[in-house]
């Protein structure tokens, strides 16, 4: 019987949800976003979907709504509703491609630039408090770790699915 194997001792696994490393990382996502998303909530009546669409196509105009789903690994209806509140309320336009007509780009309009104009600099505030506990090394491993786990973690978790 080996100790590493939580299964060889036939005794029921302890399941502890608050210190399962994905529950984890989404109860500090969800309460991260919630804290950001309230003040451009209140102040520009957006989504936290709509800001990221915005987010992105700030940073890389001229991307698909497709495109966007794969930068944010949201849920492609979750984009498909945001992009549709955003054309509508005039934050993000949306042009057909030079070179293929039947695919279509969107970027942000001058209003929608506005917007995350204001915005950006508030999620980068938000980020900093967040981040002032831990020092410049900490901050430093904490992003290493982030990418690794992102690229690798993530390679080996689905090859045992």
């Amino acid at each position: 019987m080996s100790d590493s194997n939580p299964f060889a001792s036939g005794q029921p696994t302890i399941f502890d949800l608050e210190k399962l490393l994905p529950y984890r990382l989404s109860v500090l996502s969800n309460r991260v976003s919630y804290a950001i998303s309230s003040e451009y909530h209140r102040r520009f009546g957006l989504a936290i979907t709509e800001w990221r669409v915005m987010a992105v196509l700030g940073r890389y105009p001229g991307l698909s709504a497709r495109e966007v789903t794969e930068r944010t690994a949201m849920d492609k209806v979750a984009v498909s509703r945001a992009v549709a509140r955003l054309l509508e309320r005039g934050l993000v336009q949306r042009e057909i491609h030079g070179d293929d007509r039947r695919r279509s780009v969107l970027t942000l309009s001058e209003a929608g630039r506005s917007v995350y104009d204001e915005v950006a600099p508030m999620v980068l505030a938000c980020e900093r408090n967040l981040l002032a506990p831990l020092s410049e090394e900490e901050c430093l491993l904490l992003d290493k770790l982030i990418d690794k786990l992102g690229k690798q973690g993530m390679e080996e978790m689905l090859k045992h699915l």
